[in-house]
């Protein structure tokens, strides 16, 4: 294995980087990632770091000159089984944080507006460092402070293990930074043994092991074990023993067979996200990788997202073919040229039909066709926060739902459903296999904005589709909500019809009826509330500011009935017109993005400005919004339930969004269709 040594400004130890993914792509350099989603944990290193450069320049200083000839320190990735679930690995956690130096977002920790906020939250006793780090007995801020080179994390899936059908582990190169990780254990030692834990030391390939047995309370999470071994050049710390006894065993054996370096899959998922572009520097990088459907089964347990539901989602989803999806992987690289954030993924999901769906039953509705990219139609409000323009396949995904649909109930009920929605004399009469899926395009439009001041009423989103039969589609739409109790029609734009519906404003039994006849009224949980209380929809013809004809729906009808004049005037302030907007276009083209399947633009400071403002409220939980109508769906019970309530951050101390606005800049994105899955593409701007 190759490696290249760096060096940096801020003169703490260098490790030299891992050039592993070199090999793999065969080419003079390389880049490695990780998806945005699980990118917080280690900007969470770099922002905590960028409060200790500091102090540590004398430290520092003498510890580079001793380590300046030390040899190359073979990978963790040749220490790891090929079974992990999920991976985010930083090669160098030095050269990380000194490019998130030069990002746009790294202002925020020497703003003074910020620091009452940084302190309480991830100071030396943060409420962010008292929560993460448990379940190995580490902490991110003394990962910061002992690492001197790789870090990686990885998940492991334990299927035959009920009690615990899951395992987490960290190592770190800690080389340089001895004596300091020594004190970490001590830390570890003294707060698990101050909490009832108890301590048993073995001997693995000659080196010491303290596997500590938490003592637990009602209401924690059940941890049976805190495993950690500190070795010469690594710290190896675990939630199973055998875990790292495997470790230890594979340091001394110089690798493993089935070690994470050799995993096909992987190896597949990096070269593919690597051989579409370079890394100005070797090290400013961090890879992820994760098996979606094992990852999925991992979180389920430890968050107990589905516990006691009579549908296990995942193993529906699996039956159903999304095993097709068989890995993801990127990389976002930090602080580069123009970008704060740039990030390369790819979705490992071949063929396995040779049909044209490509997959399997459910799976069929996976079916996202490349089209050029394309221009903001003139018809979206210029005051947009997001604008996603997806192509889909949305009659051959509706009717691949019918198997999902019937495996869920145990029961055929999606066919005899549609045919009822079609023949009851009482309900809507609606073909909608002939009259409407027929004509909906495969392109649909989503959008968001939100209005201030901030309320949990502000986050609006709006979905429009492109439609080939205005009529056909509008006869459907009248006819369905003629026989909806809670609906109001709205006449404000000449020429459309437009309804609104207020759930609760009518009678609701036409809804138990329906249930009842389908044979799964136990089912229905009556105290569970709509995603939306209130939502708009309206068939809107072509007009002089847009040529297609939408079928539109929204969270909100005063942004519909916008959407609808724009639509029929052609007037009114345009995103297109922006330049920011214009200047995001083109450098989604100059990235590549010739055919896409999906591409989105988002001005980050208009789509935050409300969500910040009602978590630092304390409102966020409450707003109307769909996704948060979402999470309170999954997670609500497992909250009531708890003896001791979710923590949040201290939002007390969040200063007002104008004064911290101008780090938050504008991102794009976009994904390509390939022949073996789908090329992942997005970038935040400096």
């Amino acid at each position: 294995m190759n490696f290249q040594r760096v060096q940096v400004a801020d003169k703490r130890v260098i490790n030299p980087t891992p050039t592993y993914l070199r090999n793999i792509v065969d080419r003079p350099r390389t880049r490695d990632g990780v998806v945005l989603q699980l990118m917080a944990a280690a900007f969470t290193l770099c922002l905590f770091g960028s409060q200790l450069n500091a102090q540590e320049a004398e430290t520092d200083a003498a510890v580079e000159a001793s380590e300046t000839e030390r040899p190359v320190l073979m990978t963790a990735l040749k220490l790891l089984p090929d079974t992990a679930a999920g991976i985010v690995r930083i090669p160098n956690l030095t050269v990380l944080c000194d490019s998130w130096q030069k990002t746009t977002l790294s202002g925020i920790t020497d703003d003074p507006a910020m620091k009452p906020l940084i302190e309480a939250n991830f100071g030396s006793q943060g409420a962010v460092w008292e929560k993460l780090g448990d379940k190995v007995g580490l902490r991110p801020k003394e990962i910061y402070e002992i690492a001197t080179g790789e870090v990686i994390a990885v998940w492991l899936p334990f299927e035959n293990d009920n009690r615990r059908p899951s395992s987490v582990c960290v190592v770190a190169d800690i080389r340089g930074k001895h004596a300091e990780a020594e004190k970490v254990l001590a830390r570890v030692d003294q707060d698990l043994k101050a909490d009832g834990a108890t301590r048993e030391d073995v001997t693995r390939g000659g080196e010491t092991v303290r596997i500590y047995r938490p003592k637990t309370r009602p209401g924690q999470l059940k941890i049976e074990q805190v495993v950690v071994s500190l070795t010469d050049d690594r710290l190896i710390a675990s939630d199973r023993d055998s875990v790292i006894f495997e470790v230890l065993d594979a340091i001394e054996n110089d690798g493993r067979d089935d070690s994470l370096d050799k995993a096909p899959l992987l190896r597949t998922v990096w070269k593919q996200a690597l051989s579409r572009s370079d890394i100005e520097q070797e090290g400013s990088q961090v890879e992820w990788f994760v098996k979606p459907l094992t990852m999925g089964r991992i979180i389920r347990d430890v968050a107990k997202v589905d516990r006691g539901n009579k549908v296990r989602i995942l193993n529906l989803l699996e039956n159903q073919g999304f095993d097709a999806l068989q890995a993801a992987g990127g990389i976002v690289v930090v602080g580069q040229g123009k970008f704060d954030l740039l990030h390369r993924g790819y979705v490992h999901a071949p063929p396995v039909t040779d049909k044209p769906s490509r997959y399997r039953l459910a799976a069929r509705m996976l079916q996202f066709p490349n089209t050029k990219l394309d221009e903001i139609p003139a018809w979206v409000p210029a005051n947009t926060a997001s604008v996603s323009r997806i192509n889909w396949k949305i009659e051959e995904a509706f009717w691949a739902a019918e198997t999902l649909v019937d495996e869920a109930f145990d029961n055929e009920i999606f066919r005899p459903s549609i045919e009822g929605i079609r023949d009851d004399e009482e309900g809507p009469q609606i073909d909608i296999e002939n009259n409407v899926l027929p004509n909906l395009s495969e392109h649909l439009l989503l959008l968001t904005d939100n209005t201030l001041p901030a309320t949990v009423n502000s986050e609006r989103v709006l979905v429009a589709i492109e439609v080939r039969d205005a009529k056909a589609i509008g006869t459907a739409v009248r006819k369905a909500m003629e026989v909806e109790p809670d609906v109001f029609q709205v006449d404000t734009v000449p020429g459309v019809e437009i309804w609104q519906v207020k759930h609760g404003s009518g009678e609701d039994e036409l809804d138990d009826e329906f249930f009842d006849d389908l044979g799964f009224e136990e089912e229905i949980d009556e105290q569970q509330a709509p995603i939306l209380n209130t939502w708009a929809i309206a068939m809107v013809p072509a007009g002089k500011g847009s040529t297609k004809p939408h079928l539109v729906f929204s969270s909100h009808v005063d942004l519909l009935v916008d959407v609808a004049k724009r639509m029929q005037s052609g007037q009114g302030e345009k995103l297109a017109d922006l330049d920011e907007v214009k200047d995001l276009l083109q450098m989604t083209r100059d990235m590549g993005a010739d055919e896409v399947a999906f591409q989105r633009v988002v001005r980050l400071r208009q789509s935050l400005r409300a969500k910040y403002e009602l978590q630092r409220q304390g409102e966020l939980k409450n707003s109307d919004s769909v996704l948060a109508s979402l999470v309170r769906r999954m997670f609500e019970d497992d909250e009531a339930e708890s003896d001791e309530p979710i923590e949040r951050l201290n939002v007390g101390k969040w200063p007002a969004f104008s004064e911290v606005e101008k780090y938050f800049r504008n991102a794009f994105g976009f994904v390509e269709t390939t022949d073996s899955g789908w090329n992942l593409n997005g970038f935040l701007l400096k």
